[in-house]
């Protein structure tokens, strides 16, 4: 079919139509998004400071936390805008850049987890060879997967949604671009096209979250064999793994694995997977992980008392 494409731009419906439900919106959008910004970047500067790059633990959750700011960036500020916005609009190719962001970062997300999992599973079942299969070039090797694995994963929703012809109408019922609300809007059937992608989105959903059930299982069975302190502290640290886990897959779940139909939950469990999560991760490795939390201790600490004794010099 030759594609036409009469659409400029799209026009956002947004989260509710009442313009006072939006302020509120507003005023929390904001502040979780500057929780996002502020709890990632604590991590990544405790890391970077505290030389902790060289531990695989630190340095995967260094690079989470970067996808996790990348990740809401690709909707939370558009969002934020439209919601004390009347033209709720974004560009053709806004869009598709916007699609692009969510899925990649997305995906991107899920693969690190994969490896954290892998790195939890090895420094607690195999601890006296855990430097050695975790060396630094094989940390960098399978962080380049990772973003690679999200790259192809991205591609196959990108370039079908491309691909569409759009000829009118324009409006989505939704408050940022995604895969579904696009395909209502094309002017061809899409019953194949969505098909692929519940299929390609639902693979690695799923996958994922299968092969993290098991890892996390094994790491658990293991854990009988260790002593009252090596458990305490790797629970500590597992803990705050399950939970990302289950807060990531549940909204990752209900949005790409239901049927093509538009739900009322749409919208809010979106909410919850683009903004929530990423606000509650940092929380959740700083509070659930006694090993971060020490870090974190350590070097704020020493910076503080640092900063007051250069101005007792002065």
């Amino acid at each position: 079919m030759e594609k036409i494409n009469n659409v400029t731009e799209f026009i956002f419906w947004g989260l509710s139509q009442n313009p006072e439900v939006e302020e509120v919106c507003f005023v929390v959008f904001l502040f979780f998004y500057a929780v996002i910004l502020l709890g990632n970047l604590i991590i990544m500067l405790t890391v970077f400071m505290g030389n902790l790059l060289k531990s695989p633990m630190y340095f995967f959750l260094n690079s989470s936390s970067f996808v996790d700011i990348c990740f809401s960036s690709a909707t939370a500020p558009n969002t934020i805008a439209d919601l004390l916005s009347k033209n709720k609009t974004i560009s053709y190719e806004g869009c598709i850049l916007q699609l692009f962001g969510v899925h990649f970062f997305g995906s991107t997300e899920i693969f690190i987890l994969i490896v954290m999992a892998y790195d939890r599973y090895v420094a607690i079942c195999k601890p006296l060879h855990y430097m050695t299969i975790m060396d630094r070039e094989k940390c960098n090797k399978m962080l380049l997967e990772t973003w690679v694995s999200g790259f192809i994963h991205t591609v196959i929703p990108i370039s079908l949604v491309v691909l569409l012809p759009f000829c009118g109408p324009n409006e989505i019922d939704h408050y940022f671009c995604d895969v579904r609300p696009l395909l209502k809007l094309a002017c061809t059937d899409t019953h194949i096209i969505s098909g692929v992608v519940t299929a390609n989105s639902g693979t690695l959903t799923l996958g994922a979250f299968a092969i993290l059930f098991i890892s996390y299982t094994v790491i658990l069975v293991s854990l009988r064999k260790q002593s009252a302190e090596g458990r305490r502290k790797a629970l500590s640290t597992y803990g705050a793994h399950i939970a990302v886990v289950i807060i990531f897959f549940g909204p990752c779940t209900f949005t790409y694995m239901h049927p093509d139909v538009t739900f009322t939950e749409d919208k809010t469990v979106a909410v919850f997977c683009t903004i929530i999560t990423p606000m509650l991760n940092p929380m959740i490795y700083t509070l659930r992980n006694a090993e971060v939390k020490n870090a974190m201790k350590k070097i704020w600490v020493k910076k503080v008392f640092w900063i007051a004794n250069s101005k007792n010099w002065k």
